[in-house]
């Protein structure tokens, strides 16, 4: 009796000891999301709701960004590093702010079109939100937190690694093919 006894406390905590490791393997991939990344916020073009956590495990740039802006010809550089670097795991996130000098009036739908026809921007972009202040969404809020600067103006850039940890940030006149933003972006992108 004591050796089938035995017997079954041991099946049964081997089955538990795989039930446990399945489990384990089964766990939502959201659970790897870093704390910077785990909002969720709309999208610009139809103000569907996405989680960042869909972008854990890349490089991400964020630009808060507008359409009447001395800067806004960036989109270009943006679109084009996006373009060159997509495939190694660069992704850009655009969020479109009337902060600064109310230099995104447009409604969504607007500042959408105005996107892609005028630059053909085909990295995220989303909904019009306030990115600096106590009105700031929570995602910019987690950015300062982590140790960004808060934006000054338009088109200024966050870096975050592929872990969510800022790198750095750079000021609105900092272009999308600065060198040292350039070598930034590629450093981050050979850090596995």
């Amino acid at each position: 009796m004591k050796t089938i006894n035995t017997a079954i406390l041991r099946c049964t905590l081997l089955s538990g000891l795989l039930i446990g490791a399945h489990a384990f393997a089964q766990t939502p991939a959201n659970s790897a999301c870093p704390a910077t990344l785990s909002h969720t916020v709309q999208r610009l073009q139809d103000e569907a709701p996405q989680n960042l956590c869909q972008y854990a495990g890349k490089v991400v740039l964020v630009v808060n960004t507008a359409s009447y802006c001395g800067y806004t010809v960036q989109y270009e550089g943006l679109e084009k590093l996006y373009a060159k670097y997509k495939n190694q795991g660069l992704i850009v996130l655009g969020f479109a702010s009337n902060d600064f000098g109310q230099q995104e009036p447009g409604a969504n739908k607007e500042i959408a079109e105005f996107c892609n026809n005028t630059y053909g921007v085909k990295f995220p972009m989303f909904a019009k939100t306030s990115v600096v202040g106590a009105n700031s969404n929570a995602f910019y809020q987690s950015l300062m937190k982590a140790g960004a600067q808060p934006p000054k103006w338009n088109f200024h850039k966050i870096l975050l690694d592929r872990k969510g940890n800022v790198l750095d940030s750079y000021p609105s006149k900092v272009t999308p093919g600065d060198k040292r933003l350039v070598a930034d972006i590629e450093q981050a992108l050979n850090q596995k």
